[in-house]
């Protein structure tokens, strides 16, 4: 969701919100800088911070509205920042594997239902391109400024290049935390920065394991890491919703929600894979990843399309 505080959205649309346009009061509450240091994002929230969002309306056409702002377009690369303490721990191949498995698949084909100003469509094409380590170069509590830090320093380091048609994901072990809400508002986020000159588009991914309860569907997954099966569907709903909206100003709906937030937290059907539910296969291991809204048809959320 793109908008950082629930209340504040309660408040402006108390006054009427009315239909599907630029100039719905629920719009104004993206230009309200929030009261800590938090940098303007679009947050997967956590169970139950869905719970306490009351705000839904009817939506018109597809239930998600274009604002004029673009898209990535061609191939979008994945770069991984392994922050904190990874040693020995299966997700670092688990989610590695996931990266390389999106692109073509069923699954990620429904974001090619999402376009620019020039109605040319985003491309069913996602590489993973390469990753690097960050041990705790912030602490192990960080700030939405020292998230962007640790994508900053591993791009002017050197240590990866700078893409701007790619989606740097900051992956937390269990012992970091993120100080704006990580655990009660969200278990990610996505936004974009100027990094060395150029429009960064990087994500938060954090760790379930610290809070199974509000950010992982079940103890057990289908891989057997419930943290790294939990970041499987947390990395896919940042890695679309940065596509559709990279820069915040493209793809949502009146509620302020982008594509993969009108899913959160819906699976579709699911079958048992390794004792656990999954409801996809993506290369050659099974996940449970959450669903994604297509822009046709009415919209709907699908696992494919």
């Amino acid at each position: 969701m793109r908008v950082l505080r629930y209340a504040l959205l309660a408040a402006v649309c108390a006054a009427g919100c009315t239909d599907d346009t630029d100039s719905d009061p629920t719009f104004a509450s993206e230009q309200i800088a929030p009261a800590t240091d938090a940098i303007p994002k679009a947050i997967f929230p956590t169970k139950d911070a869905l719970a306490r969002d009351t705000l839904a309306r009817p939506q018109k056409g597809n239930g998600i509205l274009y604002h004029g702002g673009p898209v990535i377009l061609g191939t979008t690369n994945i770069y991984y920042i392994w922050y904190g303490n990874w040693s020995g721990n299966s997700a670092t191949t688990i989610l590695t594997d996931l990266a390389k498995s999106l692109g073509g698949s069923p699954y990620y084909n429904i974001n090619t239902t999402y376009y620019n100003g020039s109605n040319t469509h985003i491309s069913n094409a996602v590489a993973y391109k390469s990753s690097t380590t960050d041990n705790y170069s912030q602490g192990k509590s960080l700030s939405d400024s020292a998230i962007e830090s640790v994508v900053s320093s591993a791009i002017t380091s050197g240590r990866l290049p700078k893409d701007t048609n790619a989606v740097y994901f900051v992956l937390t072990s269990s012992d970091v935390t993120a100080s704006s809400g990580f655990c009660t508002n969200y278990c990610g986020w996505h936004t974009n920065g100027s990094i060395s000159g150029s429009d960064i588009k990087y994500a938060f991914i954090g760790n379930p394991d610290r809070c199974p309860s509000s950010c992982e569907e079940q103890t057990t997954g289908p891989n057997g890491n419930a943290g790294a099966d939990g970041m499987a569907s947390i990395i896919s709903h940042e890695l679309e919703e940065a596509v559709t909206d990279p820069d915040l100003n493209a793809w949502y709906d009146r509620r302020g929600e982008e594509n993969a937030d009108k899913c959160a937290w819906t699976w579709g059907s699911t079958y048992t894979a390794n004792g656990a539910m999954a409801n996809m296969k993506l290369g050659s291991r099974d996940f449970l990843i959450q669903q994604n809204w297509v822009n046709a048809s009415g919209g709907f959320c699908a696992k494919s399309y």
